[in-house]
């Protein structure tokens, strides 16, 4: 997020708020730990692409007036405004038919009645960025945008490379910064990074939504722009096709090898919006395209990239899920790529991600569309194994309760674990996953409404009695139906919250940002001031700034949810 931005935002909710208490200053200047000069160099690095063939400059598809929204967006329409307070309104325009799933929240478990905890890995992160662009505009976002486990997960952990085996577990316990009298655990998994150079070939193919809700700015015109970014890192052992698709579909661009780099733009540059969404048949011709040129230990990946507004063909949510299950079963995997506002359909992006063996990334920028595409190409598009499962068991002689933060779309039967045939996430080359427990220790009394088991035996712990939990972490190779199993066991640990990592902390804060987004029933008080404070003494090194960026979206907040209650107040609470 552009921090220039940022002080508009801030400015502009001040003054329409009244509020003249001093802040903490937000400057257009790099964030403290952001390599020099960063922002001239992103402005500047993307405005054409090298034939390395032949050393001809090709220009990127035309772009759009603002690579990032740099300025209030206003509602379709309206008549243009000045520089004042009128600019900034905490409440989402009226036009706004964007759907999403029903925000939902773990609550506790005891753990006399279930020590188990079992989930799938998630490695998606559209949810933080699709809030970041409802802050940056000035609203708040809705409760059903906010997940937790996609937070966590847009930032980088210090988890070690592992030394045999695809993955690393890390665990690390401290006090629950938002409830002194419980305990927080950080589960942290790294898989293995390889070098770009050693990577397999390349099967991708590109369905584009060209129907006529992609017309936007922030649509088409970006994507085209990030598809340009993505071609640039292809060689020629790669194969790049394009399915376009609005009231029907067409073939722009059969199978092509990745190092013809003038004809790929040339495709991407034909890309022009109109007509309905007929999203279900360019899957089915997307992924026989992928079947066709199918590369035996390479990456075959499908690359949907859309507003999620499908309204022709297949368009109810089960027959959505039946059909792209239908396609994984062709070892194809599948990357969601969404963009625009308005009428953007989260509920559907995420959908087709969790059933089509994927991953989901929200674009709002074409710095985002780097960080995705060229920065985290590994992670978004090659995967280093599938049907990643994680199960906690918790010993009861030190814990009472316990929940899971985030992953509420992530749960599994505890039976499931174990049975190969159950699906679960994929993650990709040098992917970090983090999952946060909060935790109540025995002997304190847990926020649990169910009574405990009247005819179930209490077992006794197993293994040592300072142990806190054991992870299990079971998943498949990549081409094998068995899969293999790690584990790692916690001991009960008794330090302060400022002897925990800043990662431990950093990623505390992210959690307790969105337990607030998301007006949760477990914050016990936690306000803006105090996640503010844990975010900014954990930044770390923080060399891409993402961390000083999130310390500025939650400064934005904390004004908009004050501008909010203002407003609130001064219509008599209507």
């Amino acid at each position: 997020m552009n921090r220039g931005r940022l002080l508009l935002v801030l400015a502009a909710i001040c003054l329409l708020s009244g509020c003249t208490e001093p802040r903490t200053a937000i400057d257009g200047g790099p964030p403290d730990g952001a390599a020099p000069g960063r922002k001239v160099e992103q402005a500047g690095e993307m405005d054409a692409v090298v034939d390395k063939g032949n050393g001809q400059v090709l220009p990127l598809p035309a772009a759009p007036a603002e690579a990032r929204r740099f300025s209030m967006k206003t509602t379709a329409g309206a008549a243009p405004q000045t520089a004042t307070a009128e600019m900034v309104s905490p409440i989402p325009p009226p036009t706004n038919s964007e759907s999403y799933n029903p925000g939902r929240e773990n609550g506790f478990v005891a753990v006399g009645n279930d020590p188990l905890s079992t989930f799938s890995i998630d490695v998606d992160t559209a949810s933080y960025s699709n809030i970041r662009r409802f802050i940056e505009q000035g609203s708040l976002p809705p409760a059903g945008s906010v997940r937790i486990e996609e937070m966590i997960n847009y930032f980088d952990y210090e988890y070690p490379q592992p030394e045999k085996g695809p993955f690393s577990l890390t665990l690390e316990g401290g006090p629950c910064p938002w409830q002194s009298r419980h305990r927080l655990v950080r589960i942290g998994l790294q898989a293995k990074d390889i070098d770009k150079k050693d990577l397999p070939p390349s099967n991708l193919v590109f369905l584009v939504d060209v129907s006529g809700s992609m017309n936007d700015p922030d649509k088409l015109p970006l994507l085209k722009r990030a598809m340009a970014l993505l071609v640039e890192q292809l060689d020629g052992r790669d194969r790049v096709a394009i399915v376009a698709y609005a009231g029907s579909e067409r073939v722009v661009l059969p199978p092509t090898a990745g190092s013809d780099r003038k004809t790929l733009l040339t495709a991407i540059d034909t890309l022009e919006s109109g007509g309905s969404t007929h999203a279900s048949q360019g899957i089915v011709t997307a992924y026989r395209l992928a079947r066709q040129s199918f590369m035996p230990g390479g990456n075959n990946r499908v690359i949907l990239a859309s507003d999620g507004d499908f309204n022709v063909g297949v368009t109810s949510r089960g027959e959505l899920e039946k059909l792209i299950e239908r396609e994984r079963q062709s070892g194809v995997f599948l990357t969601l790529l969404g963009f625009g506002e308005g009428n953007y359909h989260d509920d559907t992006m995420e959908i087709l991600a969790d059933r089509g063996n994927g991953n989901y990334a929200y674009i709002d920028s074409l710095l985002e569309a780097k960080k995705v595409l060229v920065k985290e190409m590994g992670q978004t598009m090659f995967a280093l194994a599938g049907d990643v499962k994680v199960q906690v068991e918790f010993n009861p002689a030190q814990v009472a309760a316990y929940r899971l933060i985030g992953y509420e779309n992530r749960a599994m039967a505890d039976e499931e674990f174990n049975d190969d045939t159950k699906d679960a996430g994929e993650i990709g080359v040098g992917h970090r996953v983090t999952a946060l427990y909060e935790v109540v220790p025995a002997g304190v009394k847990p926020p649990v409404t169910v009574d405990p088991l009247r005819y179930r035996q209490t077992a006794k712990p197993a293994g040592p009695s300072d142990e806190l939990l054991t992870v299990k972490v079971r998943y498949k190779p990549l081409q094998q139906a068995a899969s293999t199993m790690i584990e790692r066991s916690l001991g009960a640990e008794g330090r302060e919250l400022n002897q925990a990592s800043d990662d431990f902390r950093f990623a505390a804060a992210v959690a307790a940002f969105g337990m607030r987004l998301g007006d949760s029933a477990y914050l016990n008080g936690y306000a803006y001031g105090d996640i503010l404070e844990l975010a900014r003494g954990a930044r770390g090194e923080d060399r891409e700034g993402w961390r000083a960026e999130f310390v500025g979206l939650v400064e934005a907040s904390e004004l908009l949810e004050q501008t909010a209650a203002k407003h609130g107040a001064a219509d008599g609470g209507k």
